[in-house]
């Protein structure tokens, strides 16, 4: 039997892992902010799949939490075979729109802690021979576009090239970019969504099976559905100039509003 330990874990892709790995037979950590979630998360899914969950409470925005999340991966007693580190949200309003505390938190969250935590992870699983990371970024990590998608792009680089470091040591580690998933992530923000085409929208569960089969796979990147590769394909041979006019075109068009 191994353990997961996921952030962000109550809703939407964090929510989908859980139900997955859960369902697969591997014991849960969940981490989140609201305790009252995690307690109902939990005992949901050892009831359903007869796995043991904890629960641990943590704002990954906060140095008190991400040390506590850091030293639970660090528990050479009970370790975490498999890290998923999913918590994240966005801001609405462009750059300069947005309070520099709330682009410092969103650093915080999306670059701090993924540093941090995956660090405590990968040094024990790296004592053990084996293991798994997954840090969840976004498709708008590649594209020139606001400062959530460059919090993005920092997790892509630095999860590739953590990748190749530990290469031969039995840890894996895989940066998972989806697209627009079903979830709380746009409603938290204040974002609207109705001017998002419905073929862009992706399932969280089928994500996640998809992900999870990348990972097995050995990929240190995952696009995890093939409406998304083939948009990543176009944005690898398009002009970086021309790109940026696109993509900022585009997110007026379609992007929360």
């Amino acid at each position: 039997m191994t353990t997961a330990l996921i952030t962000g874990s109550t809703a939407g892709i964090g929510a989908a892992f859980a139900r997955r790995l859960a369902a697969d037979g591997h014991d849960l950590v969940l981490v989140a902010r609201d305790t009252g979630r995690l307690r109902e998360q939990a005992t949901e899914l050892h009831d359903r799949h007869g796995v043991e969950v904890e629960v641990l409470t943590a704002d990954l925005s906060e140095d008190k939490g991400i040390e506590a999340v850091a030293s639970r991966l660090g528990d050479r007693k009970n370790p975490v075979d498999l890290l998923v580190n999913n918590a994240g949200f966005g801001n609405k309003g462009r750059y300069l729109e947005v309070p520099m505390a709330d682009e410092l938190r969103m650093l915080k969250v999306h670059c701090e802690a993924v540093l941090r935590l995956t660090s405590a992870a990968a040094e024990a699983m790296r004592e053990r021979g084996r293991g798994g990371i997954v840090n969840v970024a976004s498709v708008a990590a590649f594209v020139p576009r606001g400062t959530y998608g460059a919090s993005k792009a920092w997790v892509v680089q630095f999860t590739q090239g953590a990748a190749k470091d530990l290469a031969g040591s039995g840890v894996r580690l895989m940066a998972l970019c989806p697209g627009f998933v079903r979830t709380e992530f746009h409603q938290r923000a204040g974002m609207g969504t109705d001017n998002i085409p419905g073929w862009m929208w992706l399932d969280a569960d089928r994500l996640v099976a998809a992900a999870l089969a990348d990972l097995a796979r050995g990929k240190t990147l995952s696009v995890p559905d093939p409406r998304y590769k083939a948009l990543m394909g176009l944005v690898k041979v398009t002009p970086r100039g021309l790109l940026g006019g696109i993509s900022s075109k585009t997110g007026r068009r379609y992007g929360p509003q």
